[in-house]
């Protein structure tokens, strides 16, 4: 998606040992705009998988998932953090994931009202790097019995073996931008040649 790539080249921030910081448009501030084309453009690619829910991690994955809800016009669950008094259902699905950009590991909880053997998920996040998250997502929607249709990540960081790490074959894998490498400061895309001098 050449818009996304042109604006992880101009916002985006190598912050060195592989972390990319895009707190201006997606991570803590949020472009509406640049979010409803992302939207727009998993909801094409993922039109035929016939989800009948999208599944995500709160915080960072809630604004893409969000817009692809929208545009698919279908349900958003996130998976929690921490438990609220408000959460039904008896005991919730729950998986542990590391978290790379807080340290530590944090657990996600998605309540077995919102998830089940009845649903076709679909799972939209910000960053597909080591697939820590998405390897427990993956998990909750196999603990609640319902069936995985596709994965989506924003920005696929693809040196760091996510995609093989998830371990789902024959599940549609789809990212956005698909950053190589970082040369210094410089993203190095997909099919990109690394300038030689």
């Amino acid at each position: 998606m050449q818009i996304l790539k042109d604006r992880i080249r101009k916002d985006g921030k190598h912050l060195g040992k592989g972390v990319l910081k895009v707190d201006n448009f997606m991570n803590h501030q949020i472009d509406p705009i640049l979010m409803k084309q992302i939207g727009d453009e998993f909801a094409k690619r993922f039109k035929d998988v016939n989800a009948t829910k999208i599944l995500t991690a709160e915080t960072s994955g809630i604004a893409p998932a969000l817009v692809v809800a929208i545009a698919l016009e279908l349900p958003l669950v996130f998976a929690r953090k921490k438990r609220p008094i408000t959460m039904g259902g008896g005991e919730p699905f729950r998986q542990v994931a590391p978290s790379p950009t807080k340290g530590g590991e944090v657990e996600l909880i998605v309540s077995t009202e919102y998830l089940g053997p009845q649903d076709k998920v679909l799972i939209i996040d910000d960053f597909l790097a080591t697939a820590k998250t998405l390897q427990a997502l993956v998990q909750l929607v196999k603990e609640a019995g319902a069936e995985l249709v596709g994965i989506g990540a924003v920005i696929e960081k693809s040196f760091q073996g996510g995609r093989d790490a998830i371990g789902t074959s024959g599940i549609k894998i789809e990212s956005l931008a698909v950053i190589e490498s970082f040369d210094g400061d410089t993203i190095i895309f997909e099919g990109e040649k690394i300038a030689t001098t």
